[in-house]
Parts: structure tokens; sequence; C-alpha cells
């Protein structure tokens, strides 16, 4: 088999996809751009291209000897919706147009984010279902949507901060009382790529949210005590408090020049009543199941003593 095309290899989520394809035999065909300072995070078996997805001559050619796509690449850092465009929005445009051209029968798989189902909460929200948008309005070949919801485990950095807290038994919440949360291991993940890979043509046209199979999603109550394995203390961070917080780091990313994870957007998202999903379609689909329970994951990040890494 052709090996599969994948962006946004050099990332958090993308590195565990290379494991995964990788421990299932399949090879894998990496774009990256010439520039990056992450080439030591690919795999020794994998193809490295290095070109920019705007290059549609390099695009199509490697495209052209793809068995299938999978589109990975992301910003989820920036100040405005211009921050996020070039990865979340115009990246899947130069795929979808290559794909358009030279590949009519071959699957895209496209990485996208239970935020897009709420696109007027943020610009990073609105960034997600316009990328989406660019696949399901102008694509002429099979393509499928994965909206996971929040992803932890090895290489994580946005979850990471969190889960640390919580084991030495401090959760500090900031949405509602209530608030529920879907969450899913990049493993879990992983694994779900890999049973679209061999169901794709059960799969065309859909868009499919996924998560760890936890119902209804999870409090920060259950989060606090699956991670401290015990008594913890909860801090409820006030609404007002997270929104001046992102105002204040907007305005000091102007003035430093760098991209802030935190804005009024990110503040929108984080104060929601719930990102809650499930799996039903997709497992009707693919056959698909979580494996990974929150218990066992937090447990294995932390045996491994896994830390950060840059996407």
């Amino acid at each position: 088999m052709n090996p599969v095309l994948l962006t946004g290899a050099t990332g958090f989520i993308g590195r565990r996809l290379q494991s995964a394809l990788a421990a299932d035999g399949t090879g894998v065909m990496a774009v990256v751009r010439p520039a990056s300072p992450h080439l030591d995070r690919l795999d020794g078996g994998v193809e490295k291209l290095l070109f920019s997805l705007s290059d549609a001559g390099q695009l199509d050619a490697a495209i052209a000897r793809a068995s299938a796509v999978i589109y990975c690449a992301g910003s989820v850092r920036g100040r405005t919706l211009e921050d996020f465009r070039a990865a979340n929005i115009d990246g899947v445009r130069s795929v979808v147009d290559s794909m358009n051209r030279v590949a009519a029968q071959t699957p895209l798989l496209l990485i996208s984010s239970l935020a897009a189902s709420r696109p007027r909460v943020s610009d990073y929200a609105n960034s997600k279902y316009l990328g989406e948008r660019e696949v399901s309005q102008h694509a002429s070949f099979p393509w499928t949507i994965f909206r996971p919801p929040a992803v932890y485990g090895p290489g994580d950095r946005e979850m990471l901060p969190i889960l640390k807290l919580a084991r030495k038994g401090l959760v500090t919440p900031v949405g509602p009382v209530d608030q529920s949360l879907s969450l899913i291991h990049a493993d879990d993940l992983a694994a779900a790529v890999l049973a679209w890979l061999k169901a794709s043509a059960n799969c065309n046209r859909q868009t499919y949210t996924l998560d760890d199979g936890h119902a209804g999603g999870y409090s920060w109550d259950e989060i606090a005590a699956v991670v401290s394995g015990g008594s913890y203390r909860r801090l409820n961070i006030p609404r007002w408090l997270i929104f001046a917080a992102g105002k204040v780091n907007l305005a000091v990313s102007r003035a430093l020049g760098y991209a802030p994870m935190l804005t009024p957007g990110k503040a929108r998202e984080l104060t929601q009543d719930d990102w809650v999903c499930n799996n039903r379609k997709l497992t009707e689909d693919t056959g698909w199941l979580p494996k990974i329970t929150l218990k066992d994951g937090v447990k294995a990040l932390f045996q491994n003593n896994s830390s950060p890494q840059n996407d």
C-alpha cells in the first residue's frame, strides 16, 4: 500500500500518529516546513517532505503518491483570526485544491476540534469551523472530519498543567460549577485514525465526535478525584478574573510579540457550560472503541515522567 501523507506530524497529536501508523505497518510521508525547528521529532522511518503547503507543485506530487491524507496541522495560539488562518484554514484549502486536481479517489481525514461546533465562541473555534467548510464545501473526493474534545497524553502542553495541579490535590475550574468536559487520550485518538484508514469507505462525508467513552463527560470533581487518587481541594476561579486575565495577556502579547494562549476568546471557551461529545456514530461506522480510561491514561502519563513538547 502507498504511504499516508500526514501534516502536523511534529505536533503533539501528530507524533502519536507517527508511532501508531508505524506500529500498524503503514508508511508515512510527513510534510514539514523547511524552516521547522522540530525535524528531530520525525521518526526514522518517516519520509520527510520539506516544503510549504502553499507549494502546489510539490504538494500535488506528494498527494498523488498517497493512499490517504491526514490533516493534523493546526494552530492553537493567536490574537486574531488571522493568526490561526495559515494552519487552520489556508493549509486545509491548499490540500483540498491539490486533492481535487490529482487525487479524486483518495480519502482525506481532517482532524479538527469540538470547538468547531461553536464557531462564534472564539477566533480559534471559528478558524476550525472555516477549515471544515473548506473540506465540506469544496472537496470532490472522499472526506471525513474528526472533532475530538480536549486531548491529553505524552507531549501535551495544554492539559498537562491542569493535570499536574490535580495530581497535587488542587483543581481550579474556571467554568460553571457543574461544567462537564469530554476527554480523550492521544493514543485512543490515534487508534481511531487507524480504524478510519481501514473503514474510510463507511465514513465518506461524515463528521464525527469521539471521546474516551465516559458518558456525559467529566465534572471537575470527577477529574480531581481520579487524578489525585483521593482527597483534593477545589478553588473556583471567578469568571471575571479569567476574562480579565485574558484581556491583560492579549495586551501583553501585542507588546512583547508572542502568540497568546489565554485571550478573551479562550476565556469564552473555558467558561462554556459543557464540551461534551460521544462515540456512537464513529463506533457504528468503524468498530473503533476507546480503551484508555482517564485513570489509566493519567497514571501512565506521570509514570513515564512525560513533559510537554512544543507544537
